[in-house]
């Protein structure tokens, strides 16, 4: 019995020594691929990417920022922080710092999204997050707002992000009955619907002694016909097409 507790034990001890080893093992392969990362705030770009590459990183140079304390062309900041344990081949993002802020923010407000955009390029800058915003009065595409407003100092990034008037939503509308009434009156109503007058056109003549109808419809003249019909299901802004006699 004594003989079979100590062989008991001794199987024991071994699992366990090997159960170490094996830890021990496991963990220095993952910490062997482990690297620290090197700091690399104050360097240029091309020493950064070296100095990574020899730690067996990758470097990406994501964004640019004012700096009044970083010159420019050099990292300014950089995620993983230094000293952090990555894995071999990790990507290490870093920001360059563009120097003190030198480009006065323009006032693009009031302007077209279009002309915006080239008054903001032709400077330098970049145009950032572009955001709508249905406004009544406002034309579409107009810029209602920006960020950084103009003449900003201390501006951190060279992106202008702008708010820009959208257009309107159409609106669900059964169309009106037209059929009888003269153009002239028909197509101020289309217009307050917020429809717009299409083709109008002249019917032909009932009978073939009849007397034929002027080439142009005028606003008197009486429609015969409308397209969409009336009952039918349209959107604002849609357009209406007439004949008349």
């Amino acid at each position: 019995m004594k003989s079979f507790f100590r062989l008991f034990l001794l199987a024991l001890v071994l699992l366990v020594v090997a159960l170490i080893s094996a830890l021990t093992a496991m963990r220095l392969a993952i910490h062997g691929h482990e690297v620290a990362v090197p700091d690399l705030v104050g360097k240029s770009p091309a020493a950064a990417r070296l100095i990574a590459e020899q730690s067996g990183l990758d470097l990406n140079v994501e964004r640019q920022y004012y700096s009044p304390t970083v010159p420019e062309g050099k990292i300014l900041s950089q995620i993983p922080p230094a000293g952090s344990q990555v894995r071999r081949g990790w990507r290490v993002r870093v920001a360059e710092s563009l120097g003190p802020q030198r480009i006065a923010i323009p006032n693009v407000i009031g302007q077209s999204e279009r002309a915006a955009n080239i008054n903001i390029r032709r400077r330098g800058l970049d145009v950032g997050a572009i955001a709508q915003m249905q406004l009544p009065d406002a034309e579409d595409g107009q810029v209602l707002a920006q960020a950084p407003p103009p003449n900003a100092s201390s501006v951190s990034d060279p992106k202008i992000s702008l708010l820009v008037a959208a257009p309107p939503e159409s609106q669900p509308l059964v169309m009106p009955n037209f059929v009888g009434q003269p153009l002239g009156s028909v197509s101020q109503t289309v217009q307050d619907a917020g429809l717009h007058v299409g083709s109008v056109t002249t019917a032909p003549p009932v009978e073939a002694s009849a007397t034929p109808m002027p080439p142009q419809p005028s606003p008197a003249s009486m429609i015969v016909t409308q397209n969409p019909a009336a009952g039918e299901k349209t959107l604002t802004g849609s357009t209406v097409n007439f004949e008349v006699r």
